[in-house]
This record gives structure tokens, C-alpha cells and sequence, in this order.
């Protein structure tokens, strides 16, 4: 027999778990409508056929994951999450692009090193297969919330020195003025809508399930020789990617 709305008694899992991750799925596929309120707690008791000390505790565990909120007089509603606005331009950058909507970012390394250029990356630099790239993994940060993890290749010989400076800068931006690249361009930019893999999950506090928004990036020199290639995933709730002009 089917579990009553996906509830499954036999699982192992707590009730209240299994409810709150139904409740998540439902809030992802805009099931509370545009006002974002949400059913009462006899309401969903019934539709989970548990007792509604249960469904208190799955609300619980939403309001701890700041997916809901309490509204006094109206009930229980989705949060609206903020979302930040990044353009996709001629010339990105990430500070540049979330001007006036943060208060402060954060850009991290999480890992460095040296590799032989697969074939797709060796191509996208203009490199020889085999040739030293830098591999450069960052995540960035605005008021404390996980927007985008990055996997960035740079020809090692003349990049040794990214990963320390921008370590030391926290921008990209800057490390390249420091290593002599005063201006740059974004040549090309390919987006693609996928699920986010448990290792993205991870470096951006997704929940499982959780979309991304792929950018595969090549920036260059004014004159079009190529820099970097980068692949970075945006949380696709917390993140409008805008190409061109906003939208008036």
C-alpha cells in the first residue's frame, strides 16, 4: 500500500522528519501559492494521518532551517528568501555585481594544487593537453549565506602565485592586478539548470534536492587571449543571474 502521502511508517526515519522533508519539497514546488501561507496544524495533521504534536515538530525543524515563519493572527508561512541579483556582463566581477546589496563577502579557498590539463580545459586556455594548470576551488560568501562554488584553471607558469594571492586579497580581481593583469574580459558563458551534487550540498548549505544554476566561464585579456576557465555553481534560490540590462 502507497504511504500516506509519502509517509512511510516501516522506514526508520522519524515521522516528523519525513513530514518536514514532504513540506520542503512542497515549498521548492510552490505549492502555498503566492502569499506563501501554509496549512494549519489540524490540516496537515490530517493530511499526514499523525498527531499534531508530530507536525509541530517538523514546522520546528523548518523554522530552525529558516524555510518558515510564524506571522501573528495569519498562521505559519513560507520565508521568502532573499535573493541577490548578479549580472552576467562583458566585465563580471563579483564585487562589482553585488554592489549595494551585501554588507560584506567572503571569498574562500578551499583547495589549491597543480594538475596536467585535461583535454577541455587545456582547450578552452589555448594550452597544449599536459600543461600545468592551476586548479583553484573557491566558495563565496555574502552576509554569512553560501552563493556560488567555483573550480577555476589557470596556466600554472604564469598563475603560480593565484591561489596565495588570493588567499591574501580574497578576490580574483585583485590578484590578477597584483600579478600584472590590470583588465580582463568574460569572452564566453554557458548556463545550465541541474541538481546540485552532495559535495555542492555540502559547500553551500543546500538541502538535498536543491537546484544550481551552472555557469561555465572563460575570461580574458581585452584582446582575447584566454585567462581562465571557471565552473561555478549558483544556488539557484538565492541567486538571479542577469544577462544584459535589467529588467525594468
Amino acid at each position: 500500500m502507497m504511504p500516506k502521502d509519502g509517509i512511510d511508517r516501516g522506514s526508520g526515519v522519524a515521522l516528523w522528519r519525513q513530514i518536514a522533508d514532504r513540506l520542503r519539497q512542497a515549498i521548492v514546488d510552490g505549492e502555498f501559492g503566492t502569499d506563501g501561507l501554509m496549512p494549519g496544524e489540524m490540516a496537515l495533521s490530517a493530511r499526514f494521518a499523525v498527531n499534531r504534536h508530530t507536525v509541530r515538530a517538523a514546522l520546528a525543524g523548518l523554522v530552525e532551517e529558516g524555510l518558515i515563519e510564524t506571522v501573528q493572527g495569519r498562521g505559519t508561512r513560507v520565508r521568502p528568501p532573499k535573493r541577490y541579483s548578479f549580472p552576467i556582463s562583458k566585465r563580471t566581477r563579483f564585487s562589482e555585481g553585488l554592489a549595494g546589496q551585501i554588507r560584506e563577502r567572503q571569498v574562500t579557498v578551499i583547495e589549491d594544487g597543480v594538475l596536467a590539463a585535461p583535454q577541455t580545459v587545456a582547450e578552452k586556455l589555448g594550452l597544449a593537453e599536459g600543461h600545468p594548470v592551476l586548479r583553484l576551488v573557491l566558495v563565496s560568501r555574502v552576509d554569512g549565506v553560501a552563493l556560488s562554488n567555483s573550480t577555476n584553471y589557470f596556466d600554472a607558469q604564469r598563475f603560480a602565485a593565484m591561489a596565495e594571492r588570493v588567499r591574501e586579497t580574497g578576490s580574483i580581481t585583485r590578484a590578477y592586478r597584483d600579478l600584472g593583469v590590470e583588465d580582463y574580459i568574460r569572452r564566453a558563458t554557458e548556463l545550465t539548470a541541474r541538481l546540485a551534487d552532495e559535495r555542492e550540498r555540502g559547500l553551500l548549505d543546500l538541502k538535498p534536492g536543491a537546484v544550481v544554476m551552472e555557469a561555465r566561464a572563460l575570461n580574458a585579456t581585452p584582446e582575447g587571449a584566454p585567462l581562465q576557465y571557471a565552473v561555478t555553481a549558483f544556488a539557484a534560490d538565492r541567486v538571479t543571474l542577469r544577462l544584459g540590462d535589467p529588467i525594468e
